[in-house]
């Protein structure tokens, strides 16, 4: 049996003219009107490289846990070697477009999630959101912040590979027992999932997508439409609280306004093709863009002895607390289970 709810939900339609109608059209319509009355169309050519770079950004953000941040951030700071900050609040901008109408898209396509970890890992991602961008991003060198993503994202990496080297691994895709002490986890995964967020624009996806997966064992087609939910919402609170404290770059408005089209087609596409991928399938191309992004971030950012000893020290112990994660799964496994599924991919 595969780790899905029932057969008819393993292959989700995509309402695509219902899509296009409801969701698609009305935000087209507003970006021509708001380009035309704000005279931004001057900003399509010189900025056309950013609508390539989301047109992937934004399938990935659509399907997978990583986010279009995870390609934003990386791409802008380490190859156009743009300003950590503006790539910051654009990847966080972008993603309260992108990841928004593709949680339209998995709300059409009634893919499971776990409504409950919306709840309370949205809730904590709210203040962890303010605290990483008003006080812990000051206080990180920007080399550390190209890094800390690409280094914490590759632990993940290796601890997933490592638990599905067997295809027969047991999962679920249900928190059965949802007490006092399952919530406090969450609201503190959020918690920290949003302070990455505030730092890099992107990480509360990953870091709730690793808990559901490791330290609970929910099945990464359930995992995923999840994160991608809370992301998509903690990002668009995050932009709208910059708004309105003016605490947004305005390199990343112009960058913005070139993207929403594309990020608004691309990212439900990408959840579309989340729905027909098998499980394995889903978990390969995670890993492979993981291993991309940490092998180009090697690559490209000269290596100095402090940024090797902060690479090693933020692999080391994300290795550490992602292993005690899933530890701590197997040790409580029968008390979280929901609807289990063993085999399949």
């Amino acid at each position: 049996m595969k780790c899905n709810i029932d057969t008819s939900q393993s292959r989700p339609d995509f309402p695509f003219l219902r899509f296009l109608t409801f969701i698609y059209l009305p935000i087209f319509v507003i970006w021509v009107v708001a380009m035309a009355m704000g005279e931004h169309w001057a900003l399509l050519v010189p900025n056309a490289f950013m609508s390539l770079v989301m047109a992937a950004g934004s399938f990935v953000a659509g399907s997978t846990s990583m986010g279009g941040g995870a390609v934003a951030f990386p791409v802008m700071t380490l190859v156009f070697d743009i300003n950590p900050a503006v790539a910051r609040d654009f990847s966080l901008m972008i993603q309260s477009v992108g990841m928004m109408a593709a949680s339209a898209a998995i709300i059409m396509m009634r893919t499971p999630i776990e409504k409950k970890v919306l709840l309370w890992a949205g809730v904590g991602g709210l203040p962890g959101l303010m605290i990483g961008y008003e006080l812990l991003f000051p206080l990180l060198v920007p080399a550390m912040v190209k890094t800390l993503f690409a280094s914490v994202v590759f632990s993940f990496g290796l601890m997933l590979w490592w638990i599905n080297r067997h295809t027969n691994r047991f999962r679920v895709t249900a928190i059965r027992r949802f007490d006092s002490v399952v919530k406090l986890e969450l609201f503190a995964t959020g918690l920290v999932g949003g302070m990455i967020s505030g730092i890099l624009g992107s990480g509360i996806d990953i870091v709730v997508f690793s808990v559901l997966v490791l330290r609970f064992g929910i099945c990464e087609k359930v995992a995923t439409p999840t994160s991608v939910i809370l992301m998509g919402t903690n990002a668009l609170v995050g932009m709208l609280l910059g708004s309105a404290t003016g605490l947004l770059s305005p390199d990343a408005w112009e960058y913005w306004w070139v993207c929403v089209p594309v990020v608004a087609l691309g990212a439900p596409l990408g959840a579309w093709c989340m729905g027909h991928w098998r499980r394995l399938h889903i978990v390969w191309f995670i890993c492979a863009l993981i291993a991309l992004q940490y092998i180009s971030t090697l690559l490209i950012l000269p290596q100095t002895p402090e940024l090797v000893l902060w690479n090693v020290l933020v692999v080391s112990m994300s290795l550490l607390l992602f292993r005690l994660f899933h530890q701590a799964y197997k040790a409580h496994r029968m008390g979280f289970g929901g609807a289990r599924r063993r085999t399949g991919g």
